[in-house]
């Protein structure tokens, strides 16, 4: 991690540090449905606040046009004290005379909330002088809100360039994280990368077949690959419309050596339902009245034995349409093998995206990988192989 000034580097005793943290939490009747993101900046405020610097938390919440009550992050204040078990302080401003005077009152070790970022329209300009109200607040900046990382906001670049900055915890682990994932990996580098759609996933395939020593390529995007093969995919989700592009991939992973993985077999069915009866079918025998929707038990055979082939793995996406029975068991399977070889010290593997979480969580294997991100689009970007702002801003 040197690459990044962390925590480690930070003097924050009797400073003000504002802590630019990610509160975007599911809500119900103003209640926090999962507080899994609350729980991941806990060591961070925690340190700084023993340490005895003045804990300012930074962040956005929805995605509001101006200020509405709907997107306060009051209510997250009060979660985010019952899991710190200390109080939290609130104001409903993020920059002015009220947010000013609440700094000002703050003891060494103190922990105050300021409001949604994002009722100003200075936030997602990264407006300068949006940033120097923001600044006025603080002695240090900390940014421990990698899933925001790839926007050029006040609150997530602006501030690391006015400030002195550094990498909170959490952002500390993702970073380190994905460098052992893609930038300094141990080899060979396998990726498994699914989902419906390719169109969604240009960038990151291009990337990727430079990068990685085998591509391993599942869920209805592979049926566009395998469409562009010149086989027959019945009734199954695909751009057709993209066989061009899939075959450029397909080239170009050849003239890197990347060797590309598609299906050998596919679960099919003829409705997309739970329970559906279905059928397992060679790839190159795919009735015409079906749809392809899981991976087939050769295909994780295969994929199985890529990860046995690999030192470190990446992950984004699912294999099949894992939400619904029975077309979830080749997630399934190839999960918990990856998972099997990690806690077994074989494997590195990194995963991330909102859909393969929930993936793993199904598994019930989430925390036997090394890692697992919740950034989101951040994830996706990095594996694109794009500069995210906020973490640019934090090199050492």
């Amino acid at each position: 991690m040197t690459a990044f000034r962390t925590l480690d580097q930070a003097e924050v005793k009797g400073k003000r540090v504002l802590v630019r943290v990610d509160l975007n939490v599911p809500m119900e009747n103003g209640r926090v449905t999962d507080a899994t993101r609350i729980e991941r900046v806990l060591p961070t405020i925690q340190e700084i606040a023993d340490k005895g610097g003045k804990v300012i938390l930074l962040a956005h919440f929805g995605r509001p046009k101006g200020r509405d009550p709907k997107e306060s992050l009051k209510p997250v204040a009060e979660a985010v004290s019952k899991h710190l078990d200390k109080p939290v302080a609130f104001v409903d401003d993020c920059i002015g005379e009220a947010a000013a005077q609440t700094v000002r009152s703050l003891k060494d070790g103190d922990v105050l909330l300021l409001e949604n970022t994002r009722f100003h329209a200075g936030e997602e300009k990264n407006d300068p002088a949006f940033v120097q109200e923001l600044a006025k607040l603080g002695d240090l900046y900390v940014n421990d809100a990698f899933s925001a990382a790839h926007r050029a906001h006040a609150s997530t670049e602006g501030l690391a360039r006015v400030l002195p900055a550094y990498a909170g915890r959490a952002m500390q682990a993702e970073l380190d994280a994905l460098t052992k994932g893609l930038e300094a990996p141990k080899r060979p580098l396998v990726a498994i990368v699914g989902g419906a759609k390719v169109s969604t996933k240009i960038d990151l395939l291009e990337n990727l077949v430079t990068r990685v020593d085998a591509l391993v390529i599942g869920g209805g995007m592979a049926n566009t690959f395998v469409h562009a093969t010149g086989l027959g995919i019945g009734k199954s989700l695909a751009e057709k419309d993209l066989a061009a592009t899939a075959m450029r991939i397909i080239d170009k992973a050849r003239e890197a050596n990347c060797a590309i993985i598609l299906p050998v077999d596919g679960v099919c069915a003829y409705e997309f339902k739970a329970g559906a009866h279905n059928h397992t079918y060679g790839i190159d025998a795919i009735p015409e009245d079906q749809m392809i929707l899981d991976v087939g038990s050769q295909s994780v055979e295969r994929i199985s034995a890529a990860i046995n082939d690999a030192a470190t793995l990446v992950w984004n996406g699912p294999l099949g349409a894992f939400e619904i029975t029975p077309f979830d068991q080749g997630t399934v399977a190839a999960a918990r093998h990856a998972a099997q070889r990690t806690k077994e010290g074989k494997l590195v593997s990194v995963a991330g995206g909102g859909d393969t979480v929930a993936a793993l969580n199904h598994a019930g294997v989430a925390d036997d990988f090394t890692y697992v991100s919740t950034a989101g689009g951040a994830f996706l970007e990095w594996l694109e192989g794009k500069s995210l702002p906020g973490v640019e801003a934090l090199r050492a």
